[in-house]
């Protein structure tokens, strides 16, 4: 795949609507830790980098897109990191609302979830063990690929 250095880098990138761009980079980059990368105009889009291999792209409202509506669900952004209790900490004191603490999960994952500035809900993972799909009670129809631990 051709490399563009005017967009990020990875294949899946999602486009969250907010209702002030320059607020949710400064929420963003507090709370979670994200890093701005490139700024398009005065609070119209921004693009973020999320550890060393995720992004999103803050976009602002208009042209038919709006941000999430109180009492409605429309999506949910996972993040891993190294150390989701100081993830989860951080991003509470900053503000954000919490919907989950950190839980362990049969599947061999601790996470929680958060819910940003304008109702973006954010569930940060951490790995505690390999476990196999099968092991609680899914089924691996196509092993992922070998990839990086974050």
């Amino acid at each position: 795949m051709m490399r563009n250095r005017s967009v990020p880098p990875p294949t899946v990138v999602p486009v969250l609507v907010y209702p002030d761009v320059v607020a949710a980079v400064a929420f963003l980059s507090a709370a979670f830790g994200f890093v701005e990368r490139t700024r398009i105009g005065e609070g119209h889009r921004a693009q973020l980098a999320i550890g060393e291999e995720g992004a999103i792209i803050v976009a602002d409202k208009g042209a038919g897109r709006v941000p999430p509506q109180p009492g409605g669900l429309t999506h949910l952004v996972r993040v891993r990191v190294n150390d989701v209790e100081a993830a989860f900490a951080r991003a509470r004191d900053h503000g954000a609302k919490v919907v989950e603490a950190p839980v362990d999960r049969e599947y061999g994952e601790r996470d929680c979830t958060l819910e940003d500035l304008a109702g973006h809900r954010w569930q940060l993972a951490e790995t505690l063990a390999d476990v196999a799909p099968e092991e609680f009670g899914c089924e691996t129809v196509s092993p992922w690929p070998a990839y990086r631990s974050p």
